[in-house]
Order: structure tokens, then C-alpha cells, then sequence
């Protein structure tokens, strides 16, 4: 299954451009996070602390970064159920995003979400969604709001929407690109092409494996970059937000990278061959981005050790924290049943009575 559509790569130091040696620690740090995290909830996992679906990060580290530093803090983002590094990179605190994985009622939305649901209207994360391509239709609805509303340029509101590789083959992603192309919607669609959809190699399952072109159709221009590098992501993301908000030009944006572990924590990956997992491993942009800085002189190895420490202390503390929070008290099952009070609106359990008795 060697890829050889794969953008070039970004060699083995970092062309600074003006990049400032704190932004590219920052970069460097916030990967190292998200990695420690999701192997950590690997382990939760197999500890039985998480139940339920869970979908890591694990290999898309660069993308999840660079995605995240396009980002305006305005903007609106829709993810798919592998969502815990967007989560933690958008904003939310470790701790809750892992005590809403262990179901605790601290959680970011009090354990009723667990793994594929991470949402904060706050910071405009719209949520994890865990069935396949069920997040493009709102985020399509999102930018026609946003059309509605207001007016075009720079300070204007966009959305991203991140879809997997195979999502490109439902009729929701067709339908929601021609409604985003015939309305000129401010919307990012971003391909996430680990190239595996489940199971199945992108060549496989889809006529025209060069998904970044699947917009052509409806006049929504698309460019791949390559996903282990968190600058190159950044800076296509910026690009197409930035059409995107003046220019009310929608975009496919389709980043390259290895899942290095497999669809799910519980997916032992047997359909890949040992040539497949050593090419996987070999472009783990986590290492490669360290030996980058390294080579550049923005980082020591020194400095690359405290950065993995701290990272490790942050993460041993959520964890903990998730650990020792409550589970949710079964008085408020039916809270946010409907988002505003409904009269007459049960809160029966099963067994309770029908009515009760004066």
C-alpha cells in the first residue's frame, strides 16, 4: 500500500521563514501532547477506565496541530469522532477531556459524550460526531448562517469541517460541496487521508483517489499537503480560511499522514502488512518534527527532555484527575434532554409509576 501520491516532504530542518523558535517549541510541545495523551487513553482503555468507541490521534499529530494554529478563536469547528486532539488543542483542559472519556461528570459535557463527542460552544467546537460524515451537513448549515448574517472579509467568521478519507464517498459529503459551492459558503472542508478508511485503502474504495480533487465537481478548488508537517498544514489551512472568509470561496484541503495504530483502540490493524507498519513508523512526524528543531537548533536535546516531562507530569495529572472524579449522579439523567424546559417533560424511570398517586 506504499502511497507514492504523497506530497514531497519537508526535508530534515525547519525553513524557518520568519517562524519564531517559541511558535515552533509550541508546535513541537502541543504534538508531544496530544501523542502522550492518546497512549495514555490507549492504556486507560485496555484498563477498562473508558468504554464504549474510542478513536486516537495516534500519527496525525502534525495535522491536529496545524489545523488548530489556523484557527481564529471566531471560527466554528466541526471534527470527526477521532476528536480528542482537536478537542485539547482547541482549548479544553486535559483533565476534562480525559474525565469525559473515563464518563465522569466532570467531564467537558459531564460524561454523557464519552470519546466521540467533545464539544464546548465556548470555544466553538460544534462536537465529535460518531456517525460517519454526520458532521458535514451542519457545518455546511453553519457557513450558509454565517453567509446569512454577515458580511465578507477578514474579521469575518469561517468553519472547518474534518472528515475522514472514506467519507468522501457518502452522498452527504456531495450534497453538502454542491450546496457550499452554488451558495459560496465560508467553509474548509479538510480531508484527514490516513489512507485507510477502516480497513480499506483510499485506492480501493474510491474512482479518484486524489480526494483533494473530488471538489472539482462543483467548482470547490483543493490542494494536499503533507499532514506530518505541522507548518505545511498550517499555512494551507490559513490560505484556504482566508479565501474563505473574504472571498466566500469554499475549500478541500487534504492533509497525508499514517494512522499508526489501528481505526480503533480495539482494531489490532491485521490487514497491514509489515512493510506498511515500518513505513508508518518511519514517518512519525512526532520524532521527525523533534529531529527537525534539533537540526535547526531550536531545540537541545536538553530542552526536547523537559518538553516530554512536562508533557508526561500534565497528562499523569488529568488522568488522575479523571480518576478521581464523580460519576454522574443518576438525579440528572434527563438534564439537557431539551435545550430549553419543556412542560410536562418526564424524568420517569423504568418501573416508576405511570402516574403518581396523591
Amino acid at each position: 500500500m506504499a502511497d507514492t501520491r504523497r506530497p514531497a516532504k519537508s526535508g530534515t530542518t525547519v525553513k524557518r521563514k520568519g517562524e519564531s523558535a517559541d511558535v515552533l517549541r509550541g508546535y513541537y510541545e502541543q504534538m508531544v501532547l496530544v501523542r502522550e495523551f492518546e497512549l495514555r487513553a490507549s492504556e486507560m482503555y485496555a484498563r477498562a477506565k473508558i468504554g464504549g468507541y474510542c478513536h486516537l490521534n495516534l500519527g496525525e499529530e502534525a495535522t491536529v496541530v496545524g489545523l488548530m494554529a489556523a484557527l481564529q478563536e471566531r471560527d466554528y469547528l466541526f471534527t470527526t469522532y477521532r476528536d480528542h486532539g482537536y478537542a485539547i488543542i482547541r482549548g479544553m483542559d486535559p483533565g476534562a477531556v480525559m474525565a469525559e472519556l473515563f464518563g465522569k461528570s466532570t467531564g467537558v459535557v459531564g460524561g454523557r459524550g464519552g470519546s466521540m463527542h467533545m464539544f464546548d460552544y465556548a470555544l466553538r467546537m460544534m462536537g465529535g460526531y460518531g456517525i460517519v460524515g454526520g458532521q458535514i451537513p451542519p457545518a455546511t448549515g453553519a457557513a450558509f448562517a454565517i453567509n446569512y448574517r454577515s458580511e465578507a472579509g477578514k474579521d469575518a467568521e469561517a468553519v472547518m469541517c474534518l472528515l475522514g478519507d472514506a467519507t468522501t464517498n457518502i452522498g452527504a459529503f456531495h450534497e453538502s460541496l454542491n450546496l457550499a459551492g452554488l451558495w459560496k459558503l465560508p467553509i474548509v472542508y479538510v480531508i484527514v487521508n490516513n489512507r485507510l478508511g477502516m480497513g480499506t485503502p483510499v485506492e480501493r474504495a474510491s474512482a479518484e483517489p486524489d480526494l483533494y480533487k473530488r471538489g472539482c465537481a462543483y467548482r470547490i478548488p483543493g490542494v494536499r499537503v503533507d499532514g506530518d508537517d505541522p507548518i505545511a498544514v498550517r499555512d494551507a489551512a490559513l490560505a484556504a480560511l482566508e479565501k474563505a472568509r473574504v472571498e466566500r470561496q469554499p475549500a478541500i484541503l487534504e492533509t497525508m499522514s499514517f494512522r499508526l495504530k489501528g481505526h480503533s483502540v480495539v482494531d489490532p490493524a491485521r490487514y497491514r502488512s509489515t512493510a506498511d507498519n515500518e513505513e508508518a513508523q518511519e514517518n512519525d512526524p512526532v520524532p521527525a518534527f523533534r529531529n527537525r528543531l534539533l537540526n535547526d537548533g531550536v531545540l537541545d536535546a536538553a530542552a526536547a527532555e523537559a518538553i516530554h516531562d512536562a508533557v508526561e507530569a500534565r497528562v499523569t495529572a488529568a488522568v488522575d484527575f479523571a480518576d478521581s472524579s464523580p460519576d454522574p449522579s443518576p438525579d440528572d439523567l434527563f438534564d439537557f434532554v431539551y435545550a430549553t424546559p419543556v412542560a410536562n417533560a418526564s424524568r420517569a424511570y423504568p418501573g416508576d409509576p405511570v402516574m403518581a398517586t396523591s
